[in-house]
C-alpha cells in the first residue's frame, strides 16, 4: 500500500512539474509582487522607466510542507540614455551614430531557480525593447531571447518500478531555448501590456520518452493598472494580471495598492483559485523592501504556513527629468 501511495505521488509530482502547478500555471514562477517588477512578464517594460533597476526576488510556497516550491530571481534592466557612458562607448567603437544614443532603446536581462521536489528550472533571458514618445504616454515593445535548463536531482529519485523507462532513462540535465514578446504603454494615469512566453513551445526530452510528449506551453499576460491620486500625499492603484496558457487554463490577481507619501505601499490582491495576497513595503533612498504573504482557500493550509515571497529593488538615476508623466513604485 505504501509503495503504492509512493508511486502515485510521484508521478503526480512528474505531472505538477512538466503540465504545471494550477494546471500549467507554473510552468513559469508564480510572482505575487509583478506590481512592483512588471519586466518579470513583459520584456517591454525594460528601461521603460528610464531607471536602471536591479531586483532581488524570493518566494516560498507552502512553508511546512517538504519540497514545497521555492524561487528565486534576479533581475536588471535600464534605458541607453544619450549621454551615458554606454551609449558613447558603443557610438566611439562603431564609428557612427547609433541609434542606441537616440534614447529609445532599452536593455534587460533576468534569471531565475524555480525548485518543486526532484525537478528545478534555471531560466536566463536577454531583452532588447524600444520605447516611442505618443503624446503624454509611452509605448514600448520588447523581444526576449531565453534559455531554459531543466534538470533532475537523480540521488533523491526513488521508483519501485525496474523497468520504468521514464525515470530509469532520464537525464539529468535539459536545455531549451525559446523567446518572450511583450507591448506596453503608460502614461501619467494608467498603464496596461500585453506578453506572450514561450513563442515557440520548445519541446524536450525527460527520460527516453519523445520530444512530443514534454512541451512548454504558450502563456499569454495581460496586466493594467490605474494612478489616482487621493491627495498630495496618498495615491491609490487599482491593479489586475490576468494570465491564459494553451490548455487553456485561466488565472487573474485583482487587487489595489495604496502609497503614502510615495515612500510606504501596502495593498490586497485576489487570486483566482482561491488565494487572498497581502503586501506591504518601504522606500529607503534608493533601495525597495517589499513583502508578500499569500493565504490559500484550500485545506493544504492546514499543512502548511502560507507562501512568503521577499523583494529587494534598487533604482538608480533621476527619470523626473526626462520622463515627467512617468509614476513608478
Amino acid at each position: 500500500m505504501n509503495n503504492l501511495i509512493e508511486k502515485i505521488v510521484r508521478l503526480l509530482l512528474i505531472s505538477f512539474l512538466l503540465v504545471g502547478y494550477e494546471v500549467d500555471a507554473q510552468q513559469l514562477p508564480l510572482y505575487s509582487q509583478h506590481v512592483m517588477n512588471k519586466y518579470l512578464i513583459n520584456p517591454a517594460v525594460a528601461g521603460s522607466g528610464g531607471y536602471t533597476q536591479i531586483n532581488l526576488t524570493a518566494r516560498e510556497q507552502w512553508i511546512g510542507i517538504k519540497d514545497s516550491p521555492k524561487t528565486h530571481a534576479l533581475s536588471i534592466h535600464s534605458r541607453i540614455l544619450r549621454n551615458s557612458f554606454i551609449s558613447k562607448t558603443f557610438a566611439i567603437r562603431r564609428n557612427q551614430k547609433s541609434s542606441l544614443r537616440d534614447g529609445r532603446v532599452g536593455l534587460g536581462a533576468y534569471i531565475f531557480n524555480d525548485r518543486s521536489g526532484l525537478i528545478s528550472r534555471t531560466g536566463f533571458q536577454f531583452t532588447y525593447a524600444y520605447h516611442i514618445n505618443i503624446q503624454e504616454g509611452q509605448l514600448s515593445f520588447g523581444l526576449s531571447g531565453n534559455i531554459y535548463q531543466f534538470k533532475l536531482d537523480q540521488q533523491e529519485m526513488r521508483s519501485y518500478e525496474p523497468d520504468d523507462a521514464t525515470l530509469n532513462y532520464a537525464r539529468g540535465t535539459t536545455l531549451i531555448p525559446d523567446a518572450d514578446f511583450g507591448v506596453y504603454f503608460a502614461n501619467q494615469s494608467m498603464y496596461v501590456g500585453f506578453s506572450t512566453a514561450y513563442l515557440f513551445q520548445s519541446a524536450f526530452k525527460f527520460g527516453n520518452q519523445g520530444y512530443k510528449n514534454f512541451r512548454l506551453k504558450r502563456h499569454h499576460y495581460l496586466v493594467g493598472g490605474y494612478n489616482h491620486e487621493l491627495n498630495s500625499n496618498i495615491r491609490i492603484e487599482p491593479n489586475l494580471m490576468m494570465k491564459l496558457s494553451e490548455s487553456p487554463r485561466f488565472q487573474m490577481d485583482l487587487g489595489t495598492n495604496i502609497y503614502f507619501y510615495e515612500n510606504y505601499w501596502g495593498g490586497l490582491a485576489y487570486r483566482t483559485g482561491g488565494a487572498l495576497i497581502i503586501m506591504g513595503g518601504v522606500k529607503v533612498d534608493k533601495f525597495y523592501f517589499g513583502y508578500a504573504f499569500d493565504y490559500t482557500f484550500i485545506n493544504l493550509m492546514r499543512h502548511s504556513f502560507g507562501s512568503h515571497e521577499f523583494m529587494l529593488a534598487m533604482k538608480l538615476g533621476e527619470n523626473a527629468r526626462r520622463y515627467r508623466w512617468l509614476k513608478s513604485y
